[in-house]
């Protein structure tokens, strides 16, 4: 019985926001309230609950969200995004256009979040196919492959910082498994598959072109570059130091503890990238402030679904039903890292929501994942693979690409859906290789 009050509860939140229409945040909340209710949670202790899964859930994880949204923001309005995509062209050359922009799209995404990466990336897709007549669908797809990886594989995107959190994991860790992981599962879902797609024609719409910043107002080469990777360049060095016998000893632990927490990144980050990509960039301070707050406001309502997640996986644990389950999953004649990807995918494809479905899968395995004998890393990634399953019309991304590049539903499903399918797979399979080695 308590299995299926899960089940049902799980089906309800989906129903809720795919056919009722509802805010994610609201569906969380109220799914979770009922669902407390009738696993026995006394009336009077629901709303501590509540409390309790919001503040856990946020506590750690809303500052990194938010610094987050800010540098990727200023990245895009200072032009470096830009910058750096003329300069792989020029080092790739015409003939590797796509690993070109494929490689763009990976190093802008990783501080991106994905809907600001998507609408700054396709201008620059746009820009490529008139210059070299080339068609849009095959050049394009192998960047929106690196943007879909990163926001699912990498901190500091959302979904993949909060799973972090919840599964007790090493953030530096996570970042460098995910960058094992996403570079098999980009050539594949980019270049290669995209092979197959030449024959797609496809007329981008003009008017979903921006403005185009003059040279003299971006950043140069190495500047952008830098700024835009510091985040990834701190986590890496952070997590490698403790591996050298004379950091082990004195001071050194504890400072390097300090300066890898992912949150004193992400804040030398910005204020690195405050004077660098902005103010030595002959922006005002009120400039970049006011780019800041925009970039809070975008991702809003991200923060609320986390928060969201967070009381649902607090209504499970606080009710007992996370003891059941990992009783349950136990006896499951599946790898734990399969199950955990495959219960995303499922979300996935039902809710749509690549950040919904990995919260809500944590959700259910991390009061488990002690038992499961499991590395708590890979699950991260094993999950942020499933949550990228077989985009279709239930997710924005699907609309958003199916409208700038001026699609047919059925072209829109053999491209964009296949590449999201193809890059779950992938994740998967490279997550359970790295599994035999770590």
């Amino acid at each position: 019985m308590t299995l299926l009050i899960v089940f049902c509860a799980l089906l309800a939140l989906i129903l809720l926001i795919t056919w009722g229409k509802c805010n994610a945040f609201i569906a969380f909340l109220v799914i979770s309230i009922a669902t407390g209710l009738c696993l026995g949670i006394p009336p009077g202790k629901i709303t501590k609950s509540v409390q309790k899964g919001i503040g856990d859930t946020l506590g750690s994880l809303v500052v990194i969200i938010m610094l987050g949204a800010m540098l990727g923001k200023l990245v895009a309005a200072s032009g470096a995004a830009k910058r750096i995509t003329d300069v792989l062209m020029k080092a790739f050359g015409e003939k590797n256009i796509q690993w070109a922009l494929m490689l763009t799209g990976f190093i802008v995404g990783i501080p991106l979040f994905y809907n600001v990466g998507f609408v700054l990336m396709v201008p620059l897709i746009f820009s490529v196919v008139y210059q070299y007549k080339l068609p849009a669908v095959y050049i394009g797809l192998p960047m929106l492959a690196s943007l879909s990886v990163t926001h699912g594989f990498l901190p500091p995107h959302p979904s993949p910082s909060a799973l972090v959190g919840q599964f007790h994991a090493n953030m530096g860790l996570t970042l460098l498994y995910g960058l094992i992981v996403a570079v098999p599962a980009i050539i594949v879902a980019g270049p290669v598959f995209a092979r197959s797609l030449k024959n797609i024609r496809s007329v981008p719409l003009q008017t979903f072109q921006p403005p185009v910043l003059p040279e003299a107002e971006m950043p140069g080469p190495a500047n952008s570059f830098l700024s835009s990777l510091l985040p990834v360049i701190l986590l890496a060095v952070t997590a490698l130091l403790p591996l050298i016998p004379a950091t082990q000893e004195g001071a050194w632990p504890s400072l390097i503890a300090f300066v890898g927490d992912p949150i004193t990144v992400m804040l030398l980050s910005v204020i690195v990238a405050t004077y660098t990509l902005g103010i030595a960039n002959g922006k005002s301070m009120k400039a970049v402030m006011d780019i800041y707050g925009d970039a809070v406001k975008d991702v809003a309502m991200i923060v609320l679904i986390v928060a969201g997640a967070g009381v649902l996986k607090q209504v499970l644990v606080d009710s007992g039903v996370s003891d059941t389950i990992a009783t349950r999953l136990q006896n499951w004649p599946i790898h734990p890292l399969v199950l955990g990807w495959l219960i995303a995918a499922v979300l996935r494809v039902c809710i749509g929501s690549a950040t919904v479905a990995g919260l809500t899968t944590a959700g259910i395995i991390a009061p488990t994942i002690g038992q499961l004998n499991v590395e708590p890393n890979l699950m991260v990634l094993s999950i942020g693979a499933g949550s990228l399953m077989f985009s279709h019309v239930n997710d924005a991304g699907f609309w958003m690409y199916k409208e700038y590049f001026n699609l047919s539903m059925k072209d829109t499903l053999r491209s964009w859906s296949l590449m999201e399918t193809i890059v779950a797979v992938m994740g998967l399979i490279g997550v359970l290789l790295l599994n035999l080695v770590v």
